[in-house]
């Protein structure tokens, strides 16, 4: 029977996004790995910040990679994480799927850059010793966050590209989901019971509000990544750094930025005709209703800003206030210019997707009206360095 990948993504995502315990989530995503893609085995290594090398922090299957969960480990210097961290991997591998086979080939016939072919050669050696067929990487923000290592399938077949897109697709979800944790794990260890409770909720009401539209699926994702880089960006051009506290807030107010869709009927966020001058109206009360959810939550005072005021624009001609200009908190016209970028980059059901470059235009044009001109100016410079 053929697996519906996409379908199976979907159905990943929206879980990952409940679990608030990495080592949990680690460990259902490789089982999920080993039942769905039926392959002999899978493993995962995750950075360790503090010992600053890469933990086989999960193993599963019945054969092969017999090593134990946390007795396997790659420092920095590995062939396979270098590989990967220097990014070789975007001069030898087309879509940055490591596939045994095809990157031996490369390694002995390609004329490539010595001090690559070195690092492709040890990598292929650690790929032999983990007996993996494939390796995905899989990053957040700029950091390498970890690796997915498999085995050979069961039924002795290669892979197929909706197979290799499914790995690909989902180590980026993988990534966000564990920062998501971390960030919940974090959030919630000052807090009393009934906080934590109250969070754990609210994030799994973010997380149905993505499976609430399948237009839209992965949105609260991106957005959150994207909102991240342009504050990365805005920092590296004009010295202005924020604090672990903003980016900290940014990270909770980006991922529950649309958290006030939850009391819109579907027939609205789904419908393929144009809205009607009613249903518009619905649609700009969640920003308020949003706000209204999260308030009890005293901690993400901050963030609150960037969930009620990611619909204000520039030039005064948002919701739900018409703040216009400097009056605008800086978290939400982050969050505003990501969540129009992904918006504008993603298939909907009255419209298909603009191309990277074809929204970058539209950057251009709303700069100054209907986004900051300075987080404008990162999102476009984001763009310059491929990094969108």
């Amino acid at each position: 029977m053929k697996i519906n990948y996409k379908k199976e993504l979907e159905s990943a995502a929206k879980t990952m996004i409940l679990v608030h315990d990495p080592t949990t989530l680690i460990k259902m995503i490789a089982r999920t790995i080993v039942n769905k893609a039926r392959v002999h085995h899978a493993g995962i290594l995750l950075h360790d910040k503090e010992k600053d090398s890469y933990i086989l922090t999960v193993s599963r299957g019945t054969a092969g990679l017999k090593i134990p969960s946390g007795f396997a480990r790659m420092d920095s210097d590995n062939p396979l994480i270098s590989f990967f961290k220097k990014r070789f991997d975007k001069q030898v591998l087309d879509d940055g799927v490591f596939i045994y086979g095809e990157a031996k080939k490369i390694a002995n016939k390609r004329k490539i850059d010595p001090q690559v072919k070195k690092v492709l050669k040890g990598a292929l050696y650690q790929m032999e010793i983990f007996e993996a067929v494939v390796c995905i990487p899989s990053y957040y923000r700029d950091e390498l966050l970890g690796l997915l290592l498999l085995g050979k399938k069961k039924s002795g077949k290669k892979f197929a590209q909706d197979e290799l897109d499914f790995f690909v697709a989902l180590a980026s979800d993988v990534a966000m989901a564990i920062q998501n944790a971390l960030l919940f794990k974090e959030l919630t260890s000052e807090l009393d019971k009934k906080q934590r409770l109250f969070i754990h909720t609210t994030i799994a009401l973010a997380a149905a509000i993505d499976a609430k539209d399948h237009y839209t699926h992965g949105h609260t994702a991106r957005v959150t990544r994207i909102s991240l880089d342009i504050a990365k960006e805005i920092s590296l051009r004009n010295n202005h750094r924020f604090d672990d506290k903003f980016l900290e807030d940014l990270h909770v107010a980006s991922l529950l930025h649309d958290i006030g869709k939850i009391g819109i009927p579907e027939s609205i966020l789904n419908k393929n005709d144009k809205l009607t001058p009613e249903e518009i109206c619905k649609i700009k009360q969640h920003p308020t209703v949003g706000t209204t959810i999260i308030q009890p939550i005293r901690e993400l005072d901050r963030a609150i800003l960037g969930v009620k005021y990611h619909h204000e624009r520039f030039d005064g001609g948002g919701y739900p206030e018409g703040l216009k200009g400097e009056e605008i908190p800086i978290i939400a016209v982050i969050i505003s210019a990501a969540d129009a970028f992904d918006a504008m980059t993603s298939d909907r059901p009255y419209r298909k997707a603009l191309t990277t470059k074809q929204a970058i235009d539209e950057i251009k044009q709303g700069k100054g009206k209907q986004f900051h001109p300075e987080v404008a100016e990162a999102l476009i410079s984001l763009h310059h360095k491929n990094q969108l």
